[in-house]
């Protein structure tokens, strides 16, 4: 599941400059004339350091997490209690 961004400062949601830092195992493929695939990547971490607005270059607390989609496999009731 991929976050999704939300300006409180100008509503924007398709725009933003993410800074990550990612930690991966992958599967280096050399062939015999030394060019590099690369196979089965695997994501071990991923930190967010800094979310900024390319609209009106909101940070911090103006930028925040929206919901996940609505279409998500986990019913909104799954784990409440009834």
């Amino acid at each position: 599941m991929s976050t999704r961004y939300r300006c409180n400062g100008c509503g924007n949601l398709t725009r933003f400059d993410v800074v990550a830092t990612r930690r991966t195992r992958s599967f280096h493929h050399y062939t015999v004339g030394g060019e590099l695939t690369i196979d089965d990547e695997e994501l071990l971490i991923a930190t967010v350091e800094s979310v900024t607005c390319r609209w009106c270059g909101g940070a911090g607390s103006e930028v925040a997490e929206d919901a996940p989609a609505v279409n998500s496999a986990v019913p909104e009731s799954a784990g409440e209690p009834a």
